[in-house]
């Protein structure tokens, strides 16, 4: 599979000529719907067999093989040059497909409203062939350890149909937002416990889900140790009933890291509890704050590399966006919220405002400035085939278990285009 990146002057099918391709395969490939008016610094995928690399400055054969686990023999012959030949910058190289490791992937699916869309059903039904894990969410626990179901439409034969497995998504949402005093209760008070699990396990069997997932956020930092034996209790329970256990982690990057949303996630005990964890690192850039990359691939690595010193690799969910945000300038803390868009909302606004896609090598996320018809000036930031592929890279480079999308129902192609080119993915039937 080959990233390429639109110039200007560019046409699909002269895109498709350069790789030996058609026109046709790119536009079904990436969703376009407008094909002949690509943007310029618009990413597309092309559905050729491996992918060509163009040197760059500072390159050698050595390096460039090491990078796609190839040896210099290998990548010399497959090209027709000499080992000792020195490369000139912008010379073609093509690069084989290389074996795919196996990964699990998870995707929540949030119903609003109290309905399920037919966007959401159509995201689900169209995606879920991509998952090891379907994950509802989410299921509240009430201050007496009852569950209050969100709509689950056809979601169980959904993932029935695709081979994938159901979580269920606990949480301590009240009102629509996290609840210290709610977390709190759950971890302290053994009535409430039992009654929970009770609960939990019985909705298991009723709808079928096989991982149980503690999403318990804003909790106390004074009931850190009340949360790990909370979890160390609810995975006797659990495993029992021949249940996985999994917990979502806020993205941290020490041990002794403040703020409320931190402390009472103890991920050395996360890992020696749950059978898996996934890191919610995405949201770096967010609604309420300034315009930045939704999940920048350097904070990302420091928390995964946090992680890797408290836990294995294959207990790791990588956590990963399917959106971007649409911020008005100038940001002002507590003024207008910034407007959540799929990555092919983004492509379709860049072109209609007749501007070019940039592209941000440190945090590896595109982006593009416009102004409305009001005057206002907007920065936009989005996921596209380079970003999403850095993070398959950085799941390779470390092995980690796998990765968790945040959330289906915005439209991303590419992401599952290339999903399906990186890795074999696990189903658990």
């Amino acid at each position: 599979m080959q990233i390429h990146i639109v110039e200007r002057g560019q046409s699909l099918s002269s895109i498709a000529n350069r790789y030996g391709t058609t026109a046709t395969a790119i536009e079904a490939a990436n969703e376009l719907d407008a094909p002949s008016e690509l943007v310029v610094g618009q990413s597309l995928v092309i559905p050729i067999v491996g992918q060509f690399y163009v040197v760059q400055s500072g390159d050698s054969l050595y390096r460039i093989a090491q990078r796609f686990g190839l040896t210099v023999n290998e990548l010399a012959r497959i090209n027709n040059i000499a080992v000792s030949q020195p490369l000139s910058v912008g010379t073609r190289l093509y690069i084989p497909e290389t074996p795919e490791p196996t990964i699990e992937v998870n995707a929540y699916v949030e119903p609003l409203g109290g309905t399920v869309s037919e966007t959401l059903k159509n995201s689900a039904q169209k995606n879920t062939p991509y998952l090891t894990y379907l994950a509802p969410f989410n299921y509240r626990v009430t201050r007496t350890g009852e569950l209050v179901a969100p709509p689950l439409d056809n979601f169980a034969t959904i993932a029935a149909n695709n081979n994938a497995t159901l979580m269920l998504v606990v949480t301590n949402l009240e009102e629509g937002a996290f609840s210290a005093e709610l977390g709190k209760l759950i971890v302290t008070n053994n009535t409430v416990q039992n009654t929970l699990l009770d609960n939990i396990i019985a909705t298991a069997k009723e709808v079928g889900y096989r991982d149980v997932h503690f999403d318990f956020e804003y909790l106390p930092p004074a009931n850190r140790d009340d949360y790990n034996q909370f979890l160390r209790k609810a995975k006797q329970r659990l495993s029992n009933a021949g249940l996985l256990m999994s917990t979502a982690l806020a993205p941290k990057t020490s041990a002794t890291q403040e703020g409320e949303w931190y402390e009472a996630h103890d991920y050395k005990a996360h890992g020696e509890i749950a059978d898996f964890v996934v890191l919610m690192t995405y949201e770096w850039g967010y609604s309420g704050g300034p315009a930045m990359a939704v999940s920048p691939i350097k904070p990302v690595r420091d928390v995964v590399e946090y992680a890797l010193t408290e836990m294995p690799a294959n207990k790791i969910m990588l956590g990963q966006n399917l959106y971007g945000y649409d911020w008005t300038l100038p940001y002002e803390p507590g003024g207008d919220y910034a407007k959540a868009l799929s990555p092919q909302r983004a492509i379709t606004l860049a072109r209609e405002q007749n501007v070019a896609i940039e592209y941000d090598n440190d945090a590896e996320a595109p982006f593009f400035f416009y102004t409305d018809a009001n005057g206002k000036r907007h920065e936009v930031w989005f996921e596209d085939a380079r970003s999403i592929q850095a993070k398959f890279d950085l799941i390779r480079e470390l092995n980690l278990r796998g990765i968790s999308y945040w959330k289906l129902g915005l439209a991303f192609p590419q992401n599952w285009v290339l999903l399906e080119d990186n890795f074999e993915i696990r189903k658990r039937g």
